[in-house]
Formats: C-alpha cells, structure tokens, sequence
C-alpha cells in the first residue's frame, strides 16, 4: 500500500474528544495493550496529528502522528499500528518469521507466501483470517512488515504451506516508514531461542574445549622451538624486512582502487576496532552507542581523515554495529532503556581484535589544534582596523593636513583633522561651545542644499557624523607575519544561518571564511568533531576559490564557540549567532 509515495490531503492536531476516541479505538482494537502502556503510547501531554492521505492507488488512509513518527493508520475503519509502534511493543500482534532475502520482495510490494514462512518450535500463531499481524525476520522480533492474515492458521496447515499466507500493508523502509524519523529495527532477541541450549551450540562448546588443549599444546611446543630457532631468524631478518615492504607496496596499490564507500568502510572498522582494544574497558560497560560514536570512535580517526557514517555503506551506526554483532559477534548491543541502544558486551578474545594492531596517531592527539592552511603556525585571528578614505567633496577640509583625495585616515585622525581645521578657522561658537560655525568651506563639504540657508551652527558630534559620512569607508587587516591590506568597502563578516531543507530538517550554513583566512575543510572537520554530525563543502555559485560548510542541523552555539573561543574571531565580524538555540541543543 506504501510501496510508492502517497498524497497528503490535511494534517491537523488532534482535539482532546478525538484523543480520547483514538485511545478507545486502540483499546478496542488491541486488547493486549495495557493501561499504562497506551497512556504511555497516547499520552496527553504529546501532540498528536491526524493526517488524512491518499495511497497511490487511490486508497484514503488515515495517519496518527506522534513526535513526527506514524504511531497507527487508518484503512477502511479499522487500525493497523506501524513498524514504530510495533518496535516498542513487539508482543503486540501475532508474527510470523521469513529469511532476510524475502524482505526485499515484501518491500517491493509482494506479500508473503507460506513457502517462505520459517516454522518456529513452538509452532505458528493462531490467527484468523482477516486478522491483523507482523512479520519478522530470524533472530530478530523487531517487525519489518505490518499485514492481513491472507488465510486462518488452520488453513495454513490444510493447504501445505503453500500459497499467500499474509497480505501485507506496510514495510520497512516504504514511504510510511519514511514519514518518520527513518530509524532503522532494533536488535530484539528471538524469545524461541532465548534460555534454550541446542545440539550446535553443544557441539561449538566440545570444539572450543578442543582447541583450547591444540592451543596449549602449541605453545608449550612453541616455548622449545623459539629457543632452536634464535639463529635462523637473525640470519633472515633481513629477507623478511624486503618481503614486508613489497607487501605494503601491494596493500598501498590495493587502496588507491578502492572505492571512496570501501575506503570508508574500512575506516569505519579500524576506527571501531581501535576504539574497542584501546577506549573501552570492562568497566565502561553497558556503554551508550551515541557516547561510543562521539567519545571513542571520533577520537580515534587518524589525522587528516574525516568519519563520514553517511559516505559509507551501512549510512547509520545502528546498521554497522548489528552487521559487526551478527558477523564477527565482536559486541552485543541491547536496548536497555525504549529506543535507546547499549553495547552490553565485548569479546575482547576475539582473534580479529587480538590481531589488530593500534596506529601511533590518531586524530585525538590533534583534534583541538588547528593550524593554518599551510600546516605551519597555529592560527591567530587577524587585526582589523576601520579606516576612511578622503573623497572629493570634504578634500577641503583636510588640506591643511596635506591628506588629499584617497588618503586613508582612521576614525581618531578624523577627528583630530576637523579638530584643529575648526580651531585654526576660529569656528566654535562663542556663547556656546558645544557648537560649531558653519563658514563657507563646511557648508559646501557638508550640508545639503535645502540647509544652506537654514544651517547655521552644528554640534561637535554632528560635525564628525556628516564628515565621517561622506568619506569612503575601508579596512585595513594585518594577518600575522604578513604585510598590512587595505581594501574598499566593509570587511564581509563569517555569516552563519540556518536553513531548512526537505522533510522539515535544519542545517547550518557558514560562509566567508576565506576572508578571515580559515580554512572551510579544516572549520567542517572540526565542527564535525565537536557536535558529530555531518558536514558538507560545497562551492559557492558566481565566486572563485570560496566554499560554503553546511553541517546537519542547527548547530550555532557551537559554531559561535568555535569561531570566538578557539578562533578568537572578534563577535563583531560574526553575523548570525543570535539564532543560536538555548543551552545549545540541537534541533
């Protein structure tokens, strides 16, 4: 029913009579539910949105939203709860399991057949036909796909296992799903299996013992040879040092074929095996996999490379580290709290970890220090200093002080130039000092012609104003270790704002950093580190050599902590950081 992108007709709130009409209808739907768990599910204090859409068939359908997730939809008047709710709740609806490869047919918008329906111990669920319920895959009870009972379970039997067993609804990764926040399935053990010891795992025990004993004979053979062998090694030291740096030769002409995905892969793994040997210890454990991203695998990147999860084929950490669990059962991760997952466990005998070797230097050693972009100096923040340029009409004014038209002068020499101009002429008013005389040469550098006769004296600061203000205004700035540039106009600030892009989501944007001479990769990468998230260069259409960084979400506060703390950017040339969020959460 989802399978292609549906049309949204109204999305409104819901009113306190329907929330109380839908918490009947849940009720009355699923008699399972509690009522403390649809309180939780529905709870008063949560907006919820009723959107009325139309399937790509043509088909009206019903969405109740919460928190921007599809909770339950609407067909023909009866409920059906999404893969959300089902991840929650995953005892909500009788389930029936199938292989991994059968989800891409049912995602495609095939619905299940018996054949491809796995036969647990226990047996199927009872349903009848009709009757609401989930599927999911081996292993795992978080459900991939909501659906009708094509036929009752006593049919399913009668027929052979053959033909459609459930009419499916809704799936992973369909266009309902991506309405949400387009989480991937948590990782829920198989009840069936769990507390059950069977004949394999009997049979992997008696082999591990065996290849304890092998390994303990090994070595204490291995403790006799090393003694004999002393001498050889020495006389082949030298033939295995030119063996090592013809394979590294090969291993460096390997990565430069790999794809920038498989260079990434690869330095996901290393980033992950690094942090596991190096970061994490026993006591650490159960350990948040956000705080495993941020705190232990960012710090262990190697300097000059950026841990984009995005530019890799897994695109989520939830997806690498069930991949590294089910594959090389290296952790296992577990949902202790509601949709937050822990690492709960590491083999730290694993023989891929035993043999994986840390680098010297990791980016943790040279995350703070940024350099400038030579990779020379540290950076230091230039010194800049307001100027004014003398223009034709007030050249008059500065004869005296030999500065004619497109001499450069500060604010302070403005002042001090009119300053004695005013005193030498004779020109401030004598019943009141705070005036100046307006004679010839400041009525014709200074005041309109509506004025000329109207005009007759002004203040000390009026003069300076107007005077200042026909004067072209420049800015001289001083880079460390460079000569002074002065240059026409205004100095553009480092321009942060933040934009909204497709599905309501926020992204910050910062650009001129070139005026300021920072780099943006260098800017992007440590951003990156700071608030994990990714980040983009992008070049900025009509200009040369300039790049806009755009990083994932709103990320002001630490852009503004960045720029003035480590930067040291004075606030005044940074536009933009009063949109940051309060306490500096991201939206």
């Amino acid at each position: 029913m989802f399978a292609k992108p549906f049309r949204v007709k109204s999305n409104t709130l819901i009113k306190g009579s329907d929330r109380r009409k839908l918490k009947a209808d849940v009720s009355a739907a699923f008699p399972s539910f509690t009522a403390e768990q649809l309180s939780e599910l529905v709870s008063n204090k949560d907006e919820i949105n009723v959107v009325k859409t139309y399937a790509h068939k043509g088909d009206a359908v019903t969405l109740y939203v919460v928190h921007r997730n599809p909770l339950f939809f609407e067909v023909d008047k009866k409920l059906y709860p999404t893969v959300y709710t089902l991840w929650r709740f995953p005892d909500l609806l009788p389930t029936f399991k199938t292989w991994p490869p059968v989800l891409q047919k049912l995602m495609g918008g095939a619905d299940l057949m018996l054949p491809g329906v796995v036969v647990p111990p226990g047996g199927l669920p009872d349903v009848r036909q009709g009757e609401c319920c989930a599927v999911t895959l081996v292993n795992n009870r978080a459900a991939v796909a909501v659906g009708r009972a094509s036929v009752s379970t006593a049919q399913m039997h009668s027929c052979g296992m053959k033909g459609r067993g459930v009419g499916v609804l809704h799936t992973y990764m369909d266009s309902l799903w991506a309405f949400g926040d387009k989480l991937c399935p948590p990782t829920l053990p198989d009840v069936d299996r769990q507390g059950q010891r069977t004949c394999e795992d009997e049979e992997e025990e008696e082999e591990e013992e065996e290849e304890d004993c092998v390994e303990q004979k090994q070595n204490s053979e291995e403790s006799v040879t090393d003694q004999l062998c002393c001498d050889t090694e020495e006389l082949n030291l030298e033939q295995e040092e030119e063996e090592e740096e013809e394979n590294q030769g090969g291993e460096e002409d390997q990565e430069e074929q790999k794809t920038p995905q498989e260079r990434t892969d690869a330095l996901l793994l290393q980033c992950f095996l690094h942090a596991l040997k190096s970061k994490v210890k026993k006591s650490d454990l159960p350990l948040l996999t956000s705080s495993f991203l941020r705190n232990h695998m960012f710090s262990c990147c190697p300097r000059g490379q950026q841990l984009d999860l995005k530019k890799s084929s897994y695109k989520k950490l939830s997806k690498f580290l069930q991949v590294m669990q089910q594959q090389s059962g290296l952790i296992r991760v577990k949902e202790l709290t509601r949709g937050v997952e822990s690492i709960v466990e590491v083999d730290w005998r694993s023989p891929e970890l035993r043999s994986f070797s840390v680098p010297e230097e990791t980016e943790a050693e040279t995350e703070d220090t940024q350099h400038d972009g030579d990779g020379g100096t540290p950076y230091h923040p230039p010194d800049i200093t307001t100027l004014f340029s003398v223009s034709t009409r007030v050249e008059p004014l500065f004869m005296d002080a030999h500065k004619r038209k497109g001499s450069v002068v500060s604010a302070a020499d403005v002042r001090r130039i009119i300053t004695d101009f005013v005193k030498t002429n004779e020109l401030v008013d004598e019943k009141n000092k705070n005036y100046v005389i307006v004679n010839p040469v400041l009525c014709d550098c200074l005041l309109e012609k509506s004025e000329f006769s109207e005009v007759e004296v002004l203040k000390w600061e009026d003069l300076f104003s107007r005077t200042l203000g026909r004067m072209q205004e420049c800015y001289q700035v001083v880079f460390p270790g460079q000569t002074a540039e002065v240059r026409k106009g205004r100095i553009e600030p480092i321009d942060v704002t933040v934009a909204s892009r497709g599905s309501n989501k926020k992204g910050t944007l910062i650009k001129n950093l070139e005026v300021y001479h920072l780099d943006p990769a260098l800017v992007a990468s440590a951003l990156q580190h700071r608030v994990q998230a990714s980040s983009v260069l992008q070049p900025i259409p009509g200009t040369k050599d300039k790049f806009l960084v755009q990083i994932q979400g709103n990320q002001i506060h630490h852009v503004g902590r960045l720029l003035l703390e480590h930067y040291r950017v004075p606030r005044e040339y940074i536009q933009g950081l009063d949109k940051a969020l309060k306490g500096g959460k991201k939206k």
